[in-house]
């Protein structure tokens, strides 16, 4: 792809930036900003990195729909042949309003309610990925209580280092998250011996953001051993779930290939003789991250001793990673002017010091440019908020030439529709 492309059909011609076939200069004067867009070729082209790296085996994709939810987003997974993880009842029906096949749905997090059981149970999901002891024992009494058998897999922690940022490490001993490695035996012959029940696989998911390809070979090993253990112990194993959790580019990030990171995995697992088993994957930002971009309108410039802050009007509601995680987002004008750049604090116009985009950025700017914020298809929507009553984004789906308003802006009045005044 040319230098001039920043994120895969995600760069500048002619002077302009485009996504796909469509100017963003012309996306954000119709729908106003701050304004999400998408590229759908972007997004298919990073499943079928996956689906490449799965050929030939039994295997089901389910995107991690709490990295974007949108309805058309997860429309353009399943109809690409994806299942769709999920971490709550609301995600269950967004991803059965998405055309999405029950059972084809994951249904993972470490707080389930027995409502949400419930409905999960009526839809016939595919699997509950389970992550405590007590989980187990509230699910088989709700399933017995229907008439049921729920299909569980136990979520296990395999105290494998992802070496990512601290809010989203999940396999450590230290993690809310999953059961101890050496609780797993004991805790599936207690799940077999639950009449309300039936055991059908292992997961194991152990951060978000990762780059590296070590973590994940460490945590396969550990969780074949564990698989080696529970079924000599009488208890089989149809699927293994090796959750999702890979990274993307957001600062000169070197995170493996999909296609590359399952080889190797592939290759492990023939090696231990585990090769022909089900497979299970819950890929989310490396799918969508780099597929969107945030775009922007410059408010103010303000120049200071210290700092020389650059206001514009998308906000920690609207982009919350640089303010729960400092993480770092390019960040690019949408119609580049020559000269001399100046070194700008990117911040929004929210009464929060944390609500800033981007800090020390080099940029030639005038009030009334547009920026875009890159690779922000991830963890920003899914996330944004009503802090200081601000409306939640547009959202544009751009396919080709062609493109669809996949959100409209949100209103105060929307906002208010719920609220009884006194």
């Amino acid at each position: 792809m040319s230098s001039d492309f920043l994120r895969p059909f995600i760069g500048y011609r002619n002077g302009q930036l485009m996504v796909e076939d469509v100017s963003v200069n012309d996306l954000a004067r119709a729908h106003g900003t701050p304004l999400f867009i998408y590229a759908k070729a972007a997004m298919l082209q990073a499943l079928a990195a996956y689906q490449r790296g799965f050929a030939g085996r039994d295997a089901q994709i389910c995107y991690a729909m709490k990295a974007n939810s949108s309805l058309a987003i997860l429309q353009t997974f399943v109809r690409a042949g994806c299942g769709l993880d999920i971490v709550s009842g609301g995600e269950l029906d967004r991803a059965l309003a998405a055309g999405c096949e029950p059972h084809k749905i994951i249904f993972s997090g470490v707080g389930k309610t027995r409502a949400e059981m419930r409905r999960a149970l009526d839809a016939g999901i595919g699997c509950f990925n389970v992550e405590s002891r007590a989980e187990l024992e509230v699910l088989d009494e709700v399933a017995r209580s229907m008439g049921q058998r729920a299909p569980v897999s136990v979520r296990v922690n395999p105290d494998v280092d992802a070496k990512t940022h601290p809010y989203i490490s999940t396999g450590l001993k230290g993690n809310k998250f999953g059961i101890a490695h050496q609780d797993a035996v004991d805790t599936y012959l207690f799940a077999a011996s639950c009449k309300g029940l039936r055991v059908v696989g292992i997961d194991c998911h152990i951060g978000s953001q990762i780059t590296e390809m070590a973590p994940y070979l460490d945590a396969m090993d550990r969780v074949l051993d564990l698989v080696t253990a529970i079924e000599a112990a009488g208890v089989p194993i149809q699927h293994i779930d090796f959750g999702g959790g890979l990274g993307i580019d957001y600062q000169g990030d070197t995170p493996p290939a999909a296609d590359t990171l399952w080889a190797a995995l592939l290759a492990k697992l023939d090696a231990r003789g585990f090769g022909q088993r089900k497979l299970m994957i819950e890929p989310g930002r490396s799918l969508v991250g780099n597929a969107g971009v945030c775009i922007t309108e410059v408010l103010y410039l303000k120049p200071g001793e210290q700092k020389n802050f650059l206001i514009v009007d998308a906000a920690m509601n609207d982009l919350p990673r640089p303010a729960m995680y400092q993480a770092h987002h390019g960040i690019v004008p949408v119609l580049p002017r020559d000269g001399a750049t100046t070194t700008w604090d990117v911040v929004g116009p929210v009464c929060e010091s944390g609500d800033w985009i981007g800090r020390d950025r080099d940029l030639n700017v005038a009030q009334g440019d547009l920026l875009a914020v890159l690779s922000a298809g991830a963890y920003c929507m899914s996330m944004a908020s009503n802090y200081n009553t601000r409306g939640r984004a547009a959202e544009v789906l751009v396919d080709g030439a062609q493109a669809m308003l996949i959100r409209e802006r949100e209103s105060v009045a929307d906002q208010l529709r719920l609220e009884r005044a006194l």
